[in-house]
This record gives C-alpha cells, structure tokens and sequence, in this order.
C-alpha cells in the first residue's frame, strides 16, 4: 500500500460511483441473503426451546458445536474453491444453504423436526458460509479494479449495518406472529434470491489455472495459514482481527446476563441498547472510502483499529436505569461506528495484499480462525464469569482489547500486484 495522501474525489461522486452490472449484482444478492439472516436471527435456539423443549445445554451447543464443525467442514473447502471459477461456486453454496434450511419447515409440517437435524443444518448452513465468505472475496477481486475493492467493501459494509438495523425487528415481529419456523422459511427463501442474482450478473470468469496437476494433499489445507503467517503485514492483522472480534463477540452472554439478570432491565432495552447504536456502523461505513483517500487506507486501519479497541472497557462500569442504559449505546456507538469505518479499509487491505491465487484458501484460513477463536473465548470468559462474576470478566477483556492496536501493521505495504514475484510466494 503507497503511503501518504491520495488523490481527493468529492465525497458525493465517491459515494456515486458506479462499478458495474455484475458488481450490483452481487451487492444486491449480498444484501437479500443478509436481511434473511438478520430475519431469521435467534430463530434456531427459539426452536430449540419452544418446539423441541431443549434444555440450556442443547440450545448452547447448538450454537457452538454447529459453528465448530461448520469451520472445520469448511477448511478443505479452501483448497478446492482456490481453482474453480468462483460464480459457480457461490451459486451452489446459496442453493446448498437454501436446500438445506428448507427441510427444517418441512419436518416440522410433518411432525419429524429433531434436534440433530438442527444441529446439523447449522453445520451445513456454517460451512456455507465460510466458503461463500471465500469464494465472493475472490470473485471481488476478478470483478473490480485494485481502487474500486474499497468503494466496493464499503458498499458492504453499509448493506450489513442496514440489515442488522431493520432485520431483527421485523424479524421479531414475525416470530411473534407467525412463530420461529416462518422466519427460516425467509432466511431460505432469501438464500434462492441471492443464488437467482448472482447467476444473472453474467460475468464471465477465466478458470483459475492449477500450477500443479496432482491430488490435493493434508498439506494443502494448511496453504491459507502458511500464506498469512509468511506475509509481514497479513500476520498482525490476522492476529488482531481474530483476538478483537473474539473477545468482543465472548463479551455479548457476560453483558446480556449483567443487564438482564443482575441489573433489572427489560429485554426491549436491551434490544434498543445494541439495535439503535447499528446506526454508527451505517455513517462509519459510509465515511471510510472519503477517510481514506484523505489520509491513506494505512492510517485509517491504525487509527480506526486504535480507537475501536477503547470502547468496550466502558461495560464494565454499566449501572442500572436510565444513565446505565445510555452508557451502553454510547459505548457501542463508539465502537460500532470505529468498526463501520474499520472494516471495509481492512477488508480491502487484506485483498490488495493477498495473490488472486491464493485468495479463497487465504479468507477460508482467516474466517476459520476468527470463528474458532470466537468459540474458544467466549467459552473462557463464561467460566471467568461463573468465578469471578461478569462485571470482572467484562472488565478484564477491555483492559486485552486494548493491547489489540500493538498487532496493527506498523508501515504500510505495497498491494501484492506491486510486489516482486519471491514475495508474492510459490
């Protein structure tokens, strides 16, 4: 990445700028299958409860263990997206998601719903989207030039705090309406739309050439961790982005039963607490291409990156009433909107740096890992929780999330088109 200033484009124009058919596509088969999501939000463990009468240990792994083997399912699926045309690919795990969430209204229609079969279509539906994550990061790259990928993630970006805005709401509604089962019907249905758009984009995609023809080997499936961890820039990222995100995500139980149980608040204050800030992400997101054709994609990822890890260490000090409500969607408009400005220049980042033939095996490795991590911390802080109570343990991960900025990228790197090939890697 070219350190110092870019040129300025007005903020109207950047926001305009056009990137092409199949572009709109795809952004708009995003945004349908990110609403359905946010519909469908909660609606497995409220099935779990309600129809199946699952107890607290069931509904808890239902989340964990789905999530756990959906990314280990996913790992050799890196390898084989790496060298098939990436349309193909996100047609079929669109159609494998729709398929496979479909069966759960129709077992309950017939009265066979079981547990293990939510368990494993939260498997399945896990593993699809790893691999779609993949598959859609090198299919950007195919489709838009190096300058347009952070206009393009920002798009993103939006879209995904749009979505999180008005989806669980609706969703809500409609659960309260027409029960849990109806909102994976959306969430499917949604899944078909989005397979729909992308195979109407039209975009023709050369086939990835293989450098070698042979079997893949157990050694391929580590290709995406090997290619992170060689790379100066990529690997304190990696690591940032994984110990961020997880120990924000292991905070979200510690707070729901800080707020819920100990301090007394209803649960629409709760929802209001998370679902207003979404706001900031919204501005955040719209903000980042502007910032960073001001001052340098660099500079936006430290800065963003610095003042996004500042935030959480706020929950701890949550009261009751009022005031205690209005710290936290303070807090999390902070870090929601340093998160909408964050994401998208780090999304582009990591693209610009990765080799276009190692994309998919790259963003399977990084995904796997975050969602590992993910699992593996907020099962830590429950048990810090259970000995040292939740206000502690939500302190004790703001006081981590902010040595997260010393595994920022210290200099900023060239995009890896620009790199000799012996850096780009075998």
């Amino acid at each position: 990445m070219k350190s110092g200033r870019q040129p300025r484009r007005p903020f109207g124009r950047l926001l305009g700028q056009r990137l092409g058919r199949p572009f709109g596509w795809l952004w708009g088969a995003y945004g349908t299958s990110a609403l359905g999501t946010w519909l469908a939000f909660g609606a497995f463990p409220l099935i779990a409860i309600q129809v199946l009468h699952a107890g607290p240990a069931r509904v808890a792994a239902l989340s964990s263990v789905g999530a756990a083997v959906g990314a280990a399912v996913a790992v050799p699926l890196g390898p084989w997206v790496e060298f098939r045309r990436k349309r193909p690919v996100l047609i079929t795990m669109d159609l494998v998601r729709f398929a496979a969430l479909l069966t759960i209204p129709v077992a309950f229609a017939c009265g066979a719903l079981t547990f293990v079969q939510l368990l494993l279509v939260s498997v399945v539906v896990a593993a699809g989207d790893i691999t779609f994550r993949a598959a859609s990061g090198a299919y950007l790259k195919t489709l838009l030039p190096s300058e347009d990928l952070l206009v393009a993630n920002a798009r993103f970006e939006s879209t995904a705090w749009t979505t999180a805005i008005i989806g669980p709401p609706l969703g809500g509604a409609a659960i309260g309406i027409l029960g849990p089962v109806a909102t994976v019907v959306a969430d499917a249905v949604t899944y078909l739309l989005s397979a729909l758009g992308i195979r109407a984009s039209g975009a023709r995609e050369p086939l990835p050439e293989r450098r070698e023809a042979r079997r893949m080997r157990v050694r391929d499936l580590l290709d995406g961790w090997r290619y992170i961890l060689a790379d100066g820039t990529l690997r304190p990222l990696f690591f940032n982005t994984a110990l961020f995100n997880g120990l924000v995500m292991a905070t979200e139980p510690l707070l729901a039963v800080l707020m819920l149980s100990r301090l007394g608040y209803e649960p629409w204050q709760y929802g209001l607490a998370f679902a207003a800030p979404s706001v900031g992400g919204l501005l955040g997101s719209r903000l980042a291409r502007p910032l960073a054709a001001r001052f340098g994609q660099h500079r936006i990822l430290r800065g963003a990156g610095t003042l996004r890890a500042i935030w959480p260490i706020g929950l701890a000090f949550i009261g009751s009433g009022t005031p205690g409500l209005l710290l936290v969607m303070g807090v999390e408009l902070g870090l929601i909107f340093c998160c909408g400005v964050f994401n998208p220049v780090y999304a582009t980042y990591r693209l610009q740096r990765t080799a276009p033939d190692r994309v998919a095996r790259t963003l399977t490795a990084w995904t796997v890992t975050t969602k590992a991590t993910t699992a593996l911390l907020t099962a830590l802080w429950g048990a810090l929780a259970a000995l040292l109570g939740p206000r502690t343990a939500l302190a004790l991960a703001g006081v981590l999330l902010l040595t997260t900025p010393l595994l920022l990228p210290r200099r900023a790197a060239a995009p890896v088109d620009e790199r000799t090939p012996e850096l780009a890697g075998p």
